[in-house]
């Protein structure tokens, strides 16, 4: 599912890019449910966003399991994924992120790192990041989306700085790794308020239906009756 990508005149190389998505949350801001299971069109965000990386060609994914991975594995059991469960999902995002990066195969030129309750991201969003990444400046080894000023998600890196995170410590994760090396690091300008667009709370769906009209709702045995 490589990618060729052409654009500013020209034909890109081909870079073969892994990702990982984070679904080991609790969901504790949203009663204790899984947020990546929450449905926008009948459809799990954590499948929305399996079918984003796909479309954009992604060469492979692990998804980060934690808290209700049961449930969550059901939902994406016929994606062709690598399945990690973090035994200590309450450890942090950090840890997480690490399993997900040691079990991407060797192979990668870059890694692009997502999470699961981002409900609007898209693959033609995926490709304009791995376009951005393509054409970051000379030196650069992070591209992170910028919108109004603020860093967005996904975040991509290269291969490299998956392997220096690894050898890091265990508390280093993609964030530590920029604060230690800001001048590797391209924030992407764009307008796009998709990559800023994620639900912690019942208010942000709220937020989100109002903004959008894009109204996520629960599957039916997740509900909670008022």
């Amino acid at each position: 599912m490589g990618c060729i990508m052409k654009g500013g005149g020209g034909l890109y190389s081909r870079v073969v890019v892994g990702a990982v998505l984070l679904a080991a949350g609790s969901g504790s801001r949203m009663g204790h449910r899984p947020k990546s299971l929450l449905e926008l069109g009948g459809v799990p965000l954590i499948r929305r966003q399996l079918i984003a990386l796909s479309g954009a060609g992604v060469d492979e994914v692990v998804v980060v399991l934690g808290h209700y991975a049961e449930r969550i594995e059901e939902a994406v059991k016929e994606f062709p994924v690598t399945l990690v469960r973090n035994p200590n999902p309450d450890a942090g995002q950090i840890s997480s992120l690490r399993l997900g990066l040691q079990a991407l195969s060797p192979r990668l030129d870059a890694v692009l790192v997502a999470l699961a309750d981002q409900p609007l991201i898209n693959s033609q969003d995926i490709n304009d990041l791995i376009g951005a990444y393509k054409k970051r400046p000379a030196g650069a080894q992070v591209v992170q989306p910028l919108v109004d000023d603020l860093p967005g998600n996904p975040v991509m890196f290269s291969a490299e700085v998956r392997d220096e995170i690894l050898l890091d410590g265990a508390n280093v994760g993609c964030r530590q790794w920029q604060s230690a090396h800001p001048a590797q690091v391209h924030a992407w300008p764009s307008s796009n308020t998709r990559y800023r667009t994620d639900v912690d709370t019942p208010e942000d769906i709220e937020a989100l239906a109002a903004r959008t009209g894009h109204r996520l709702k629960w599957p039916v045995d997740l509900q909670v009756s008022v």
